[in-house]
């Protein structure tokens, strides 16, 4: 994909973001990196990267491991300065630019921003931004992927059984990149809930029965339910997917065979969520997902709910990410507390309005 493309994006990516060509040079940038370096992109295109940036963390080797693995990589809280100022700690993202062979893009999230926005476990602006900038991506690529997988197929017509052995792989990576893609382009097309009066233990148990026929085949699932509890008020179809994504995310979780699920749901008034108008908003239906897998990695227990941040060395970052959208559009809360050997997501929800009920 030619940089001109990217153009249009700059202006609504508000942390300094530049594009990295393949010998480690200024490409591109947008006009917060130019703020942030307190240079203009025409002064610096051409100029090797590590001339104008001074970071604290091995950055030629996270470029030589993004650009080998062709997979983003994440490094949060380190120091970054550029030209004369200040060091300021950043969470730095560092992608493979579609199109560009050896080509990164290279965006520093400076920590001020995200306290000043209130980072939270909902997807925020910059958040937003990056799956705006994913879904566009998305879209490019899926076309010569399908010219790619039809490609293959007809070559594997008339050819030897080894040879066949490779069309057929090219066919399912192909395959595997487009239902990525479209989990790219679900989290940014998830369409506004359609709520009504459910009992969440219905909800739950229809999504356990299905766990218990994929993935979750090798985990115990334990339910402590208080029967009591009453009617919530959510979209069935969009919660039936959290609770399939953490349960997903509970039985990866465990790296062993017989892991325990533990779900448990009580009543508790003591949490309230303030609505953007100011008021205030009971979330006293609670629903808690435990495993007893080795916990979330410190550095990005704090971040688990942003979009592209994984504690699996293959995983996506969009499970848990789509989980947190889909309970911050229902009014809700998720939250996580994870040590070695426990970790327990636990969901807060309305109850039901007494009218709808």
């Amino acid at each position: 994909m030619s940089l001109t493309s990217f153009e249009t994006l700059w202006p609504s990516l508000p942390v300094p973001s530049v594009i990295v060509s393949d010998d480690d040079k200024i490409a591109e940038m947008n006009s917060a990196a130019e703020d942030f370096l307190n240079a203009s992109v025409r002064s610096v295109r051409g100029v090797p990267v590590f001339d104008k940036l001074a970071i604290d963390a091995p950055l030629e080797e996270a470029f030589e491991r993004v650009r080998r693995d062709d997979a983003p990589m994440f490094i949060n809280n380190v120091d970054v300065s550029g030209g004369n100022a200040a060091p300021v700690q950043c969470n730095i993202q560092i992608a493979p630019l579609a199109g560009k062979p050896g080509w990164i893009l290279f965006l520093m999230e400076p920590r001020q921003i995200a306290d000043r926005l209130g980072r939270s476990h909902s997807v925020k602006s910059s958040a937003r931004s990056a799956i705006g900038m994913a879904e566009m991506l998305a879209h490019e690529i899926k076309n010569p992927l399908a010219g790619i997988t039809g490609a293959a197929q007809l070559l594997s017509m008339g050819i030897s059984a080894e040879d066949q052995e490779l069309t057929d792989l090219i066919v399912e990576e192909s395959r595997r990149i487009v239902a990525l893609l479209e989990q790219v382009e679900q989290f940014g097309n998830l369409r506004p809930p359609a709520k009504r009066p459910i009992n969440i233990h219905d909800l739950i148990d229809r999504a356990r029965k299905s766990a218990e026929l994929s993935y979750g085949a090798s985990m115990t699932f334990v339910e402590d339910f208080d029967p009591s509890l009453p009617s919530t008020f959510v979209d069935g179809d969009q919660f039936m997917q959290v609770l399939l994504n953490l349960f997903k995310n509970a039985s990866e979780a465990s790296n062993k065979e017989g892991g325990t699920i533990r779900i448990r749901t009580f009543y508790d008034l003591a949490l309230r969520l303030r609505r953007k108008d100011g008021s205030g908003a009971a979330l006293p239906l609670q629903v808690e997902i435990t495993d007893d897998g080795p916990g979330l990695p410190p550095e990005i227990a704090s971040d688990i709910f942003e979009p592209f941040v994984s504690g699996r060395e293959n995983g996506t970052g969009l499970g848990l990410a789509l989980v947190s959208k889909i309970i911050s559009d229902h009014e809700g809360w998720i939250s996580v507390d994870s040590v070695p050997g426990k970790t327990v997501f636990r969901i807060s929800l309305p109850v039901a309005p007494k009218t709808t009920a």
